[in-house]
C-alpha cells in the first residue's frame, strides 16, 4: 500500500486514521502477549502495537519473527498513548497494526543502530549504509541539506550565477598535492582534478558574468586531521568590480542567513577584523579562537638580563598563563606538554608556579630578581601556572598557540554555544618553505599585493603584503579570499618573484597571461568550506560525520576499498606500468 506519511510525523492530530507506514525495525520488545515495535524512517521513530486479540494469527506469527532492521510495512489506527513518552516527537501516540507485511530480512548488524556507538571509524566507514541510519548522522545530512538550500538562495536572491567548472584540468603548481588522472587518449599526458576552481572562476570574470558561484567538490593530495578530506566541498564565489569591504559584506550576508535559518541564530554584524600579525602575536595561530582568552604575552625584554642564557639568549620569550591551574598540572603532566611543544619546534617548555605567593618550578631561581615586573606584566596571581617558550618569534608563537587550545579542552575553558566569527585581514604575500627552500605563495599567486608593498616584488618577499581576507569560526578557517590581480605585467612579476621563468610561467598559465591581454576587469572572490562549516554548526570534531561517504585517515574508504589495483588491460590502454617492491606488493 501506499504509505501514509514519515512515522516520525504522527502526531496527536492523527489519532483516529487508519494510516500506512513503512520503515525499519529499530527494537522488539514482548510484554504479556502484546508485541511493541520501534518502527524508524528517516524522521524518527513511531511505537507501533501488535496486539493478538486484533490481528490475525498470520499478522502475530509475523510480528515474532521480526528482527532489528528488517524492513516492513504496517497498517493501522492512530491511538492516543496511555504513558506518553516526552523524549520522542511522537511519543503521544502509537499504532494499534492490523496489517503487517515483511519487505525484507536483514543480518545482525556489526554495530546498533543508535547515537553515541563506540564502534571505531573503520568498522563504521566499512558499514556507512549502516552508520548513516544512526539519527545523529542522519540529522547530520539533513543539516547539511539545509545550508547548501540557504546558501544557493541567498546567491540567488544577489543575482550570482551558478557555473558549473571542470573536474578535468591542468595540473599547476603552487598548493597541495594534485590527484592526477592519466589520459588514454593522449598518451603519458595528465589531467589533474581541481584543488579549486580558482583560474577557471577568474576566467569566468574576464568573461564578464560579474557574479558567480558555485558548490563544487575539490582534491587535494595532502596529509589528513580532522578538518581535512581528499576531496571537500567548498562554496565558491567570484565577482568583478567589488572592493574587499563589499565581498566581504556578502559573506557576512551569507553567515547571517545561513546561521538564522539552519540553527535560529542571530549573528551580530559586522564581524571583527584583526590583522594576520595581531592573531600571531596574541593567540599563535592565524585562525585564532576567541571563545576565551589566555593570550600570548611577550616577554622578551623583560627577561633580558636575567641570569638563564636560554631566555636571556633567545630572539623571542613568549608566554601563556593558565589562571589557576597550578594543581591541574603535575610536573609528569608538563613533560607531556614539553613533547607536544617539541613538535612544533621549539626546542624546549619552561615553566613556573605561584605558590603561596612565591615562584616555584624549575626556573624559578633566575625569575626571583624580576617577580614583581613579573607579576604586574602578566596580572600573575596564586595558583597560576606560566609556560614559556624561548625560540624564534614565529617558534613561540605557534607552540604557545597550539598548547592554548590543547590546555583550554582539557581544562573546559570553551563555551561551546559560542560561534565567533572573525575577518583575519592584511596577510603577508609570500611565506617561507624550509621544503622547498623558496618563498611560495601564502594563498596563491594571483593575489593583488596592497599597492604600497608591490615594489618589493623584487626586493624582500617577506614585506609584501596582500590584499586577502580569511573568514574564521571558533578556530578553524572557514574560508579565505582575495582581490586578484588582472594585469598582465603584474602578473608576470608575481610569477618571476616566486621563481618561475617566463618559458614555465607561459607554460604553466600561458591561457591566464593571453586573457589578461583581452580586457580582464578588476575582480575578487572567497571560498567556504562546506564541511568545516556544517561540521561546527553540528557540534563535531572532525567533518567525516558531515560527510555521507568520506575516507579514512589513510585516504582510503573501507567500504568499497577505494584505492584499488586495476585490470593489466586498464594500465595498457594508458600506458602505464605498475612497479613491485621486494615483498611483492603494488606500489
Amino acid at each position: 500500500m501506499k504509505r501514509s506519511m514519515y512515522a516520525g510525523r504522527v502526531r496527536k492530530e492523527h489519532i483516529g486514521q487508519e494510516i500506512t507506514l513503512k520503515g525499519w525495525v529499530a527494537r522488539r520488545r514482548d510484554l504479556g502477549g502484546l508485541i511493541f515495535i520501534d518502527l524508524r524512517d528517516r524522521e524518527g521513530i513511531m511505537q507501533l502495537v501488535i496486539n493478538p486479540e486484533k490481528v490475525s494469527a498470520e499478522v502475530m506469527a509475523t510480528a515474532e519473527s521480526l528482527r532489528s532492521e528488517f524492513v516492513i510495512e504496517v497498517t493501522g489506527q492512530v491511538a492516543a498513548r496511555e504513558q506518553a513518552n516526552d523524549k520522542l516527537a511522537t511519543g503521544a501516540v502509537e499504532l494499534n497494526v492490523t496489517a503487517l507485511t515483511v519487505l525484507n530480512t536483514a543480518k545482525t548488524t556489526p554495530f546498533e543502530i543508535k547515537n553515541g556507538i563506540e564502534a571505531n571509524d573503520d568498522t563504521r566507514l566499512r558499514y556507512r549504509y549502516l552508520d548513516l541510519r544512526r539519527p545523529e548522522m542522519l540529522e547530520n545530512l539533513k543539516l547539511r541539506a539545509k545550508v547548501t538550500h540557504s546558501i544557493r538562495n541567498y546567491l540567488d536572491e544577489l543575482e550570482f550565477i551558478d557555473v558549473e567548472t571542470p573536474f578535468l584540468s591542468k595540473s599547476t603548481p603552487e598548493g597541495a598535492r594534485d590527484y592526477l588522472v592519466p589520459s588514454r587518449v593522449n598518451k603519458g599526458h595528465f589531467y589533474a582534478l581541481p584543488q579549486s576552481p580558482q583560474i577557471t572562476k577568474q576566467l569566468l570574470m574576464n568573461a564578464g558574468f560579474d557574479r558567480y558561484y558555485q558548490i563544487v567538490k575539490c582534491f587535494r593530495d595532502e596529509d589528513l586531521r580532522g578538518d581535512r578530506q581528499p576531496e571537500f566541498t567548498q562554496v565558491d564565489l567570484e565577482t568583478s568590480f567589488l572592493t574587499e569591504q563589499e565581498i566581504q559584506d556578502i559573506t557576512e550576508g551569507l553567515i547571517v542567513r545561513v546561521m538564522k535559518e539552519t540553527k535560529g541564530i542571530e549573528v551580530t554584524l559586522p564581524f571583527p577584523r584583526m590583522k594576520y600579525d595581531d592573531a600571531m602575536a596574541l593567540y599563535g595561530s592565524d585562525k585564532p579562537d576567541t571563545r576565551f582568552e589566555m593570550l600570548l604575552q611577550d616577554l622578551t625584554d623583560l627577561v633580558k638580563g636575567v641570569d638563564f642564557k636560554v631566555f636571556s639568549e633567545a630572539p623571542a620569550v613568549k608566554a601563556i598563563v593558565v589562571k589557576g591551574a597550578a594543581d591541574n598540572y603535575s610536573r609528569k603532566d608538563i613533560d607531556k606538554m614539553t613533547e607536544v611543544a617539541k613538535q612544533y619546534g621549539a626546542k624546549g617548555l619552561a615553566w613556573v608556579k605561584i605558590v603561596d605567593g612565591e615562584l616555584n618550578g624549575p626556573v624559578a631561581k633566575f625569575l626571583t630578581a624580576i617577580q614583581g615586573d613579573l607579576t604586574a606584566a602578566l596580572g600573575l596571581e596564586d595558583k597560576d601556572l606560566i609556560l614559556f617558550v624561548a625560540d624564534t618569534l614565529d617558534v613561540a608563537n605557534v607552540t604557545l598557540g597550539a598548547l592554548r587550545g590543547r590546555i583550554a579542552k582539557e581544562l573546559g575553558l570553551i563555551d561551546n554555544d559560542k560561534f565567533n566569527f572573525l575577518w583575519v585581514v592584511d596577510w603577508p604575500m609570500f611565506e617561507w618553505s624550509e621544503e622547498e627552500g623558496r618563498y611560495m605563495s601564502a594563498h596563491h599567486p594571483f593575489t593583488l599585493p596592497q599597492a604600497d608593498t608591490v615594489h618589493e616584488l623584487e626586493g624582500e618577499l617577506a614585506n609584501v603584503r596582500a590584499i586577502a581576507y580569511d573568514i574564521v569560526l571558533n578556530g578553524y578557517e572557514l574560508g579565505g579570499g582575495s582581490l586578484r590581480i588582472n594585469q598582465k605585467e603584474l602578473q608576470e612579476r608575481m610569477f618571476k618573484a616566486l621563481g618561475f621563468s617566463a618559458e614555465e610561467a607561459n607554460d604553466q598559465f600561458g591561457f591566464l597571461l593571453e586573457a589578461m591581454d583581452y580586457g580582464f576587469p578588476p575582480h575578487g572572490g572567497l571560498a567556504i568550506g562546506l564541511d568545516r562549516f556544517v561540521m561546527l554548526l553540528a557540534g563535531e570534531e572532525n567533518i567525516r560525520e558531515v560527510i555521507a561517504f568520506p575516507k579514512n585517515n589513510k585516504a582510503t574508504d573501507p567500504m568499497t576499498q577505494a584505492p584499488s589495483t586495476v585490470a593489466l588491460k586498464q594500465l595498457e590502454e594508458l600506458n602505464l606500468q605498475v612497479e613491485q617492491d621486494e615483498t611483492n606488493e603494488t606500489n
